[in-house]
């Protein structure tokens, strides 16, 4: 058995986390996205991976680099052009010898459904039970052979959805250069399940557990997800006077400094310094090379390396890029009065709290607010005092 993995596109939903990184690279639970599909997929017995990259290429060679520091084999090929999802999958031809799995690179799986799916014949597809179907393709069944894919459908017939992982045979292949372009432009994988459909031989696999990081607030379901069962791994030093509850991962070279209070599960990187006097509440991950500073909170968040949170600050459920500053005072709110869902740009998170997605490189001024579902872009400078909402553009100047 071989994997293709499906990593070239730029994932412009999840900008401005995007902006210097490409999508499978943004860490969750402190490693890329990416390597944790890898290492699911390896721990289910596979070993011989293609990774179909594009969009910034070079991080993710140079990370997995031939495979062989996470045991297993990688042969990489270029989608020269962003023209879909049958495109980015032709460019592996050649490259697998045999019956294949292939996947979105942007997903959370367990081994145990992979083993599951990969005990099938081919052509199969990964299904789930979605909450909001609404928002993916939907799947139509008789037993297990599928009957119809309905994309996107406001009134979708079912809450059964494509979950975006197959196993197939080479004959695909053929079928990928029948294809015409779909009505967005590209030519689209889903026209292909359809000629299988209308055979009558695709067949269905309901998955246990899955996570789609479609978007930036769902970095902090899949971070939930892949801490659930945590244990302690202490690398680093905690001084007297701090109270631990949980489990944690502290980083080597890192600092909990006396008086501050961890409630696990957390992750914290190498050479961070926390505290004095800091709360890091639960599903929290926090990167290489962070400061969490004097009377910070910071509650189920995501924060990438070398980002500095130093003084009575507070950030709840939010995302936060890699090198940031936050002035001393500066708050992110992540609940509505009302206790509706909170929006971003106008979409629906669907979650009731949701703070702010930051981009990478941001400098906030001292006595800063930043209204709950507010996207603020790469390099954004703002001035001490300033309030921020909505979404703020890369590189622009907030305030005096």
């Amino acid at each position: 058995m071989e994997c293709i993995i499906l990593a070239a596109g730029e994932g412009k939903r999840m900008r401005p986390l995007t902006t210097s990184r490409p999508k499978v690279m943004i860490p969750v639970a402190n490693r890329p996205m990416l390597e944790h599909l890898v290492l699911a997929v390896r721990d289910a017995g596979i070993s011989d991976f293609v990774f179909v990259v594009g969009y910034q290429e070079q991080d993710i060679r140079a990370y997995f680099g031939d495979g062989s520091k996470f045991g297993i084999r990688i042969k990489y090929t270029t989608q020269r052009r962003q023209m879909g999802t049958a495109d980015a999958l032709l460019a592996a031809e050649g490259l697998v010898n045999e019956r294949f799995l292939l996947l979105n690179g942007d997903m959370i799986l367990k081994k145990e459904d992979i083993n599951r799916i990969c005990s099938k014949n081919a052509p199969c597809m990964g299904t789930y039970e979605s909450s909001h179907p609404e928002d993916f393709g939907v799947v139509t069944s008789a037993g297990t052979k599928v009957t119809a894919l309905f994309e996107k459908s406001k009134t979708p017939p079912g809450n059964i959805i494509n979950a975006g992982i197959y196993l197939f045979d080479l004959e695909i292949f053929e079928i990928l250069k029948g294809l015409s372009l779909s009505e967005r432009g590209e030519y689209e994988l889903t026209d292909a399940l359809a000629d299988y459909i209308t055979k009558g031989i695709l067949s269905s696999c309901l998955l246990s557990s899955w996570c789609d990081i479609g978007e930036p607030w769902n970095i902090l379901d899949a971070n939930e997800s892949l801490m659930q069962n945590l244990t302690d791994e202490i690398s680093g030093t905690v001084e007297d006077g701090v109270f631990i509850k949980g489990p944690l991962i502290l980083g080597k070279g890192s600092v909990i400094k006396s008086g501050t209070y961890i409630e696990g599960p957390c992750i914290v990187g190498e050479d961070c310094v926390v505290g004095p006097h800091a709360y890091i509440r639960p599903y929290t991950a926090i990167g290489n090379n962070c400061h969490i500073g004097h009377s910070t909170e910071i509650k189920n968040s995501v924060v990438f390396s070398n980002t500095n949170i130093p003084h009575f600050n507070y950030a709840g459920d939010s995302v936060i890029g890699a090198g940031c500053n936050f002035g001393a005072g500066t708050k992110i709110a992540n609940l509505r009065h009302d206790r509706k869902n909170v929006k971003a740009w106008g979409t629906d998170t669907k979650r009731r709290k949701f703070g702010a997605v930051v981009g990478d490189n941001v400098q906030l001024g001292i006595n800063c607010s930043v209204n709950a579902g507010t996207i603020i872009g790469s390099r954004v400078i703002s001035a001490p005092g300033s309030y921020l909402e909505g979404k703020i553009n890369d590189d622009s100047k907030i305030g005096r």
